[in-house]
Parts: structure tokens; C-alpha cells; sequence
């Protein structure tokens, strides 16, 4: 875990009263209903689908407007860890912000509390703003200024939510129903009278209808002081659990008391936990080119439309479509006389839906969990901190791997106990290392690694190198894998 919560000086930020705002930003999830784009280890957060910037690079982008980056915290699996750091050092300095690893994902309220307490070790009087990866806020400066205003909320000992101006009937999001409002002049921020599960079409059209209810953005802003509170009057368990992490941090069993408390907590999330029965809650009522992306059909919200209401991305051919949805990669997707349609094609899957069954798409991710398929976990195409490879063909004993090796990387010092690997150099230089001997092999040439040898690949050029790897073995899974010597910590 690479965390930098405790035992650091004041930023120049800090206020003398101790009320600083830091971020917490939740970066575990999955995106079911966002495949087949996004996969088990590829989650929503991670992907480039509406521009250049990834998800979580654009929630960082944000919050860097309103705070500084030493206040900002990300709390992540060690599955999504490096690839979220590589992409923050993509866009700044990655070094100044804090990341929580999480050991196994336990739902939202022990993230949330596990980072509260390591703020609290930091900054006891400090506010805490929590908000989700892999949303997309379209008016940055009103995020900025409802932040703001939500903190001067939480800063009066309120738990306070983000609610989303309802613009039609959504069945995907939860509500939020507004009490009385929070001061005679202030017509933005509420009591929270409750708040509502996912509804049907017919509950959602009177939710409109009533305009007294707010679509549930899942942004929180509250005082340590005042979730910890709650924690400890609704989940007593868990506050006891946060406790004793909370002793153990800077300490050397640091790590072993996170591990072993952290999978003694049950999984529930902060709504159900703690906002529903809590006893001073206020929501700001926001317009600000928010949606959650949940599912495919959020695109019709941010993304750009021709003529025929129709997005289409990549490579694609249509005819006479209309109020369509067709995102294709390099392959050629032609599409003819669709309407109110979703197809997503990727190198291994492609989805054909309706826009009214967006959401089942959820359901087609129960099913390939069920039959355990491999196009639920992972792309053709994984990257790696060295670079990357794709899967070209697997059979019985066999596997054909094409690899991308980033000029000057190296992949980790390691052997297999189940495979031998053939490599045949397409372009660029590998320097290879096996047992003992180190060379170079050029393009055309090809070397070869016995079963349980040590073995090291790497790219000692200024030009990405290109290979074919063949493996052979009684098992050829991603996991017959044993690390000597890694740059990238793993």
C-alpha cells in the first residue's frame, strides 16, 4: 500500500484552524453494465471512451481545480493499483497524492471509513469529500462551486449529499427526496426527508412529476468527526475494526493489521449503512453535466450526435440509422436502418441491445460469471507497466502471445513451472537473460526459455520492441508466474 496520510508535514494549504478539505476518491469497482468495453481487470475507471483523458483522470483533473494535490486520496485493489498510479503520473505528479490499497473490496463503507481514519491521524478537524472514479461531470466550475457549497453545509455538522436535478424518469439511478430547506434564502441546499432504491418506470414518472426529488449522484461531503460518529453509532463493529488500524498506523505491524482486520469487516455500503438512519442529513440540489455512466445508453447525455441523433465511434459504416449508439475499434462494423439500438464491438465480444434494456447488460455479465468466461475478466489486448500484449491464439498446450515491449522497460526477473516460451524478434532489440547468459536477439532471430529457468526480457532501445511469444506447457494460465526482481513492485 502506498499511503502518505500520516506522519507528513503541513501542506501550504493547511488551515491553522485544522478544517482542510481533502478528497477521497473510490476506485474499485467494476462497470458491469459498461461491457463489454469494460472487463473484470479493465474497469470503467480505467478506459479512454470520451476523449483522450481516462475516467479517473478526469475526476483527478477536477478535483485539482478545488484542492490541492496533497489533499487528494485515492483508495483502490492492489488489482487496479499500479494502472491507476501510471495513469495520474500521466496527467501530474503522482507522487503527491495519497493512494489507500484496500485488501479485498468490502463495498463502500469500510473504504470510506478506512480513509477517514487516515485523514483523521492527519487532520482530525478536516472535511472529507468522497465521490466516485469514474463519473462524468460536463460543467467543471459548477462542480467546483458546488463543492464548496456542500462543504459549508458539512462544516454545520450535516452529512452531506450531491443531488442531481432530475431531467426524465431514470430507472438506473437512485433518489434522493428533498426536505425543507436549510434557511429562508437558500433555495439550493435541503434536509434529506429519505432517500429511494432504484425505482420501476411508473415510480420514476411520479418522482418528475412531484419535483421534489433528486437523482442520487453518490458524492459525499461530510467532517471526519461527524461519518465516524455515525459509523460508530450504526456499524459498531466496523468503527471498532478502524480503531485498531488507525493505532497501527506509521507502525511496522501497519500492514498486518490492515490485512487482517480489513477481512473481518462485512461488505455494506455507506447508503445503506450509515445515510439512511443517520440523524442530520442535507443534500445541494446540482445541475452540472453529471451522469454516473452506468450503462451505454448514459452516452446520449455527454456524447456528441449527428444529424440522425446517432454517436458512432471508430470504424464504422452506417446506413440510415437513427437514435443509435455503434462504438467499433479498428474492425469494420457497418450497421443499416437501426433505431433506439446499442452495438458495441470489441476484438472478442460485441453486444447488440436495445436502449431500452440497457441495464440488462448487467445480466449478461451474470451469466458469462456463471460459465466462467474469459471475456468477462480480460481483453485481447492487457496492458502492462512495460508495455503490453495480445492474445493471438490459444490451444491445447499452446498459446501464441504478439508483445509490445516500451523502449527502455523490462519485464520482471521470473520463471514458470508449467511452460517453456519461444520468442522470435519482430522489430526493435531484446536483451534477453536466461539462467546465466545474457544477449541481444534481433529481428528474425529467436531464443528460447526452458521450463523453470529464470528468465528476464527487455527492451534496452529507443524504438518499442515487437515479439511473438509461443508458450507450451500442461498449464499456459497467467498465474505460472514466480517474480525474482520487478521494477514495477509487483
Amino acid at each position: 500500500m502506498k499511503r502518505n496520510m500520516s506522519g507528513k508535514p503541513k501542506t501550504k494549504s493547511s488551515s491553522k484552524s485544522g478544517n482542510d478539505m481533502y478528497a477521497v476518491i473510490l476506485a474499485g469497482g467494476s462497470g458491469t453494465r459498461f461491457w463489454p468495453l469494460s472487463r473484470e481487470n479493465t474497469p470503467k475507471q480505467l478506459l479512454r471512451v470520451f476523449g483522450e483523458s481516462t475516467m479517473i483522470q478526469e475526476t483527478v483533473s477536477r478535483l485539482r481545480n478545488a484542492l490541492p494535490a496533497e489533499n487528494i486520496c485515492i483508495v483502490t485493489g492492489s488489482k487496479y493499483a499500479y494502472d491507476i498510479r501510471h495513469q495520474i503520473a500521466e496527467v501530474c505528479n503522482s507522487d503527491r497524492f495519497s493512494m489507500i490499497v484496500e485488501p479485498e473490496g468490502k463495498n463502500t463503507a469500510p473504504a470510506i471509513g478506512l480513509a477517514a481514519v487516515y485523514i483523521r491521524k492527519r487532520s482530525p478537524k478536516a472535511i472529507m469529500a468522497v465521490m466516485p472514479s469514474d463519473h462524468i461531470i460536463l460543467r467543471k466550475d459548477e462542480f467546483t462551486r458546488v463543492l464548496e457549497k456542500a462543504r459549508e453545509t458539512a462544516g454545520k455538522g450535516y452529512l452531506t449529499t450531491i443531488g442531481i436535478i432530475a431531467e426524465r424518469p431514470e430507472t438506473g439511478y437512485g433518489y434522493i427526496q428533498k426536505g425543507a430547506p436549510l434557511g429562508t434564502k437558500d433555495r439550493q441546499c435541503f434536509a434529506v426527508e429519505r432517500f429511494v432504491e432504484k425505482p420501476d418506470l411508473k415510480l420514476a414518472k411520479e418522482y418528475i412529476r412531484s419535483g421534489d426529488y433528486l437523482w442520487n449522484s453518490g458524492i459525499f461531503v461530510w467532517r471526519i468527526a461527524d461519518v465516524l460518529g455515525e459509523i460508530k453509532r450504526q456499524l459498531p463493529d466496523l468503527y471498532d475494526g478502524l480503531v485498531k488500524i488507525e493505532k497501527s498506523i506509521g507502525k511496522k505491524n501497519e500492514q498486518n493489521v490492515l490485512q487482517e482486520v480489513f477481512r473481518t469487516f462485512r461488505s455494506v455500503s455507506i447508503d445503506y449503512g450509515v445515510m439512511e438512519h443517520a440523524s442530520k442529513v442535507a443534500v445541494v440540489s446540482a445541475d452540472m453535466g453529471w451522469s454516473d455512466v452506468g450503462s451505454w445508453s448514459a452516452l446520449d447525455d455527454i456524447a456528441k450526435k449527428d444529424k440522425a441523433g446517432n454517436i458512432i465511434t471508430g470504424n464504422v459504416v452506417d446506413i440510415g440509422s437513427k437514435n443509435s449508439i455503434v462504438y467499433a475499434g479498428k474492425r469494420l462494423v457497418a450497421t443499416v436502418g437501426l433505431e433506439n439500438t446499442i452495438v458495441v464491438d470489441t476484438p472478442d465480444a460485441t453486444l447488440i441491445c436495445d436502449k431500452a434494456h440497457a441495464q440488462d447488460v448487467r445480466r449478461v455479465v451474470a451469466e458469462l460469471k456463471k460459465n466462467g468466461a474469459d471475456e468477462l475478466v480480460e481483453h485481447l489486448t492487457v496492458n502492462r507497466p512495460w508495455g503490453s500484449y495480445t492474445l493471438l491464439e490459444v490451444g491445447s498446450r499452446y498459446k501464441i502471445k504478439r508483445i509490445v515491449v516500451k523502449p527502455g522497460a523490462k519485464l520482471s526477473h521470473q520463471l514458470h513451472h508449467h511452460r517453456s516460451e519461444h520468442w522470435v524478434v519482430v522489430s526493435g532489440t531484446a536483451r534477453v537473460t536466461v539462467g546465466d547468459n545474457t544477449y541481444n536477439v534481433h529481428p528474425n532471430e529467436s531464443t528460447y526459455v526452458p521450463i523453470s529457468t529464470k528468465h528476464r526480457l527487455e527492451n534496452p532501445g529507443k524504438v518499442s520492441l515487437h515479439l511473438i511469444e509461443v508458450q507450451n506447457g500442461d498449464y499456459i494460465e497467467e498465474d505460472d508466474i514466480v517474480r525474482f526482481d520487478d521494477d514495477y513492485g509487483r
